[in-house]
């Protein structure tokens, strides 16, 4: 009896045990990201890798704040601010995130420092601002823009804000979830480096930033896909499993000039084949992928760094490209032209 008590009891311990096991291996596998993360610039080489996890609030909050403090004397960089908050908190935006940034605020507010000189106190503020600068510094600037006027006529208006775009149209709707870091399996078990938006076919897929194409045509895992560069050549952007038969914005093709909020392309399901145009993806959605480049050689050899965008994703909900249809064809096209300072490196 005593045995079968004795075997009962252990019995009991072996899930607890496996639980801690689990957790302690979590423990070590998030130190050891962490490690890698900030010591990317401690032997004074490019930075090997970014975790972006600043959440949608905090994205939203340094945003507003940059905005309305645009022209005051003591301007707020939004990206300076996050790479602070990141910083001062080892990258978690949890917790007290929101009284350390209203707390920065006002000081630099009132001119008593500037984030810069705050930065400089905190060991890893440089890490966080170059990637942190690698992944936004094309969203926020000075732009012009077209409305229509009282009298349904275009015209251009100067605006400073959010100059990157949503990937689907306005008026289209689609459903994610963050599902970045996931397993994939066809050709080889992998890592899902990017991040789906399940929508219609035909949906209107959007430039988030201007750039240029560098990439276009049939691709066994993205099936019908689009690469694109932006003009500082620090950000990839991939946009995967296009419609079949009719993928791309007209006209499109490798060394194309786009601009951000311009179609490209067409919600589909294509991939997963070596045959062109085959719809072997089962839910049709928009893959899209950011990718940033610091080291051409480091690429070069394979080492690239995807980061994860569903908090940008939903950041970009904010703005969102209207399209209409071009007469009686399978053509969406802008509605609003845009016009930024931003140009192709020589």
């Amino acid at each position: 009896m005593k045995s079968q008590a004795g075997y009962k009891k252990a019995a009991r311990l072996i899930p607890i045990c496996l639980m801690l096991i689990c957790g302690m291996c979590l423990i070590f596998f998030l130190y050891q990201k962490k490690l890698q993360t900030v010591a990317a610039l401690g032997d004074g080489e490019s930075i090997k890798w970014v975790d972006f996890n600043v959440p949608y609030e905090a994205l939203c909050k340094a945003y507003e704040i940059d905005v309305a403090t645009y022209k005051e004397e003591n301007h707020i960089d939004w990206i300076e601010l996050l790479a602070y908050i990141a910083a001062k908190t080892g990258g978690n935006f949890k917790g007290n995130m929101e009284k350390e940034m209203d707390k920065i605020v006002e000081k630099v507010k009132t001119g008593e420092t500037t984030i810069a000189e705050e930065g400089k106190e905190l060991k890893y503020y440089d890490y966080y601002y170059q990637a942190y600068s690698a992944v936004l510094s094309a969203y926020v600037g000075e732009y012009k823009i077209q409305k229509q006027n009282e009298n349904g006529e275009m015209v251009w208006e100067e605006r400073y804000g959010l100059k990157a775009f949503s990937p689907i149209a306005k008026g289209f709707e689609y459903s994610d979830y963050d599902d970045f870091g996931s397993s994939r399996s066809y050709g080889y078990k992998r890592l899902h480096l990017g991040h789906d938006m399940m929508g219609q076919i035909g949906t209107p897929i959007i430039a988030i930033e201007s750039g240029t194409v560098e990439a276009i045509g049939w691709n066994q895992y993205g099936g019908w896909r689009i690469g694109i560069r932006s003009f500082d050549k620090k950000r990839y952007y991939y946009y995967a499993h296009l419609r079949q038969n009719y993928p791309y914005a007209e006209g499109l093709e490798e060394g194309s000039t786009v601009t951000a909020g311009d179609v490209i392309g067409y919600m589909g399901h294509t991939g997963y084949s070596t045959k062109e145009n085959v719809n072997n993806i089962k839910v049709t959605h928009l893959h899209v992928g950011i990718e940033l480049i610091f080291d051409e050689e480091r690429r070069a050899a394979g080492n690239e760094i995807w980061i994860d965008c569903y908090q940008l994703a939903k950041f970009l909900y904010k703005n969102r490209s209207e399209v209409e249809k071009v007469g009686d064809t399978r053509e969406w096209k802008r509605k609003f032209m845009m016009e930024e300072n931003s140009q192709p490196a020589e």
